[in-house]
């Protein structure tokens, strides 16, 4: 039942970890049981979808990998076939052409850096295809700008609403986790290495600064519409940190949720609707 397909993309610029994401959501799915480090030494622990020698030398995507994964949502099982593209300009055309077979993106952000060259190059040919838009701010457990900048940068520059889901409680040293605004709980990080471990708590009292700043956060900007969303207006925004598990079960959620099923796709003979009777496929590569 194609209902119940996701097809999307990834897109970022080189580092800001996108291929870190990719093996995050594939390990919540189930696809993969170990998440090895991109840039780890030795050949043991690789990124799965940095299968060619020249992506393991140099710790980047150069080719598009397509993975499936399937997980359970309200009763309903759902397939998601995830597309991980290369960032790296030397390898766009790659990633042009992958974007032509998705029917959603997830934009990666870094924290520290904001919209990058190549991010905002992907970006425009997701709008150019109406491919709505689920964006992540990554890496918010290290020093980065205020999530305010972060926000205001991505409404001017791409013209997009912004719809603040999750906020980071701190950044870098002072970072205590990410609060869910849905259910007003908190991702806390636990041992040495602070990961998210799936301990959530309820919002307890926060200092008058932060207090000051999620409210901000989460009543300053537009609430999620999915219209929108889908017509390519409007970004759901998510904090978090690939690396230590934050904000990647609720990226698949709202994945899940909110980004579209396949749509019909042109042809010679004519428009196919994805539930054509016979064999069909879109060819990309």
């Amino acid at each position: 039942m194609t209902s119940n397909r996701r097809t999307f993309a990834i897109i970022s610029h080189p580092d800001a970890g996108k291929t870190t994401l990719t093996e995050k959501l594939l390990l919540q799915g189930g696809a993969i049981h170990l998440a090895g480090e991109v840039k780890a030494r030795g050949a043991a622990r690789r990124a799965r979808s940095d299968w060619m020698k020249i992506e393991q030398q140099r710790g980047i995507s150069v080719t598009s990998s397509v993975m499936t994964f399937e997980k359970d949502f309200d009763g309903e099982t759902i397939t998601f076939n995830l597309l991980d593209t290369p960032g790296h300009e030397d390898f766009s055309e790659d990633t042009y052409r992958t974007l032509t077979a998705v029917d959603s993106a997830i934009m990666v952000i870094d924290a520290a850096k904001g919209i990058e060259p190549q991010t905002r190059k992907l970006f425009e040919v997701c709008r150019l295809r109406s491919v709505p838009i689920i964006t992540f701010i990554n890496k918010v457990d290290r020093e980065g700008r205020s999530i305010f900048e972060t926000l205001d940068e991505v409404a001017d520059a791409l013209a997009l609403d912004v719809s603040p889901q999750n906020a980071p409680l701190g950044m870098g040293g002072l970072f205590r986790g990410i609060l869910d605004f849905d259910s007003e709980t908190v991702s806390i990080p636990e041992g040495g290495s602070k990961e998210f471990l799936g301990t959530r708590e309820p919002l307890g009292a926060l200092p008058d600064e932060l207090a000051e700043e999620i409210e901000l956060a989460r009543i300053g900007y537009p609430e999620f519409d999915l219209e929108a969303y889908r017509n390519g207006d409007l970004t759901p925004v998510f904090f978090g940190s690939a690396l230590k598990n934050f904000g990647v079960e609720e990226l698949i959620a709202a994945i899940a949720r909110w980004a579209p099923p396949p749509r019909p796709q042109p042809s010679e003979q004519g428009e196919i609707s994805p539930e054509h009777d016979e064999v069909t496929g879109f060819i990309f590569k």
